[in-house]
């Protein structure tokens, strides 16, 4: 764990066991390079996704954000770290990827790890919760699950392609849908020039 406290409130960004590592790592460093205070945690089975999709070791990727003054992350069972409590203020959370055994553990009030009581949190204290599922197909309890976040004021953002912007590459895509996580979580008031649809070409 990395022992600095960021000097303002923090976005939380909680990184679970689903596909999507390339969006969490995007999502992070973008947060950083703007100067978005971050608090992280990442579960053991993020982790290990993480190992089969990006080919930079975590504790790398973990050690270079560390050298960001407004960067601190916390483990996923140190359930006394401080955006566990409702008078730790925040910006509110990310969760990217949400797999949906924590989609599940959201819906449900479980908080038995760390990015589930931060998450818990932001749901009790009114603060701004954004979660990216990762699962297809959906059946009945995942659809439901999603239904009863909805329903409290989550938002739901499935990380859906923009076809109609023609993407190159993977990193068009992931670009795009990180600018929907900075909209989603109130860092950005639209998604800017870039990614703006404009309709179709006469």
């Amino acid at each position: 764990m990395n022992d600095k406290s960021p000097a303002s409130p923090p976005l939380v960004v909680g990184i679970s066991g689903a596909s999507g590592s390339m969006i969490a790592k995007a999502s992070v460093d973008e947060l950083l390079r703007r100067d978005v205070p971050v608090a992280l945690v990442c579960t053991n089975d993020a982790r290990m996704v993480w190992q089969d999709e990006i080919d930079e070791p975590y504790k790398d990727v973990l050690s270079q954000w560390r050298e960001h003054p407004h960067f601190v992350d916390y483990s996923v069972g140190d359930t006394r770290a401080p955006i566990a409590s409702g008078t730790y203020p925040t910006l509110g959370m990310v969760v990217v990827p949400s797999s949906m055994s924590t989609v599940a553990g959201i819906a449900h009030g479980m908080a038995n790890n760390l990015l589930l009581r931060a998450a818990d949190v932001c749901l009790k204290e009114g603060r701004k919760l954004v979660v990216v599922p990762r699962e297809t197909p959906l059946h009945a309890i995942h659809l439901e699950n999603l239904l009863t976040l909805a329903r409290m004021g989550v938002v739901v953002l499935p990380p859906e392609p923009a076809f109609y912007l023609r993407p190159s590459s993977i990193d068009d895509l992931v670009g795009f849908f990180v600018r929907r996580i900075m909209v989603a979580a109130g860092i950005d008031q639209d998604m800017g020039d870039e990614y703006r649809y404009t309709g179709p070409a006469e």
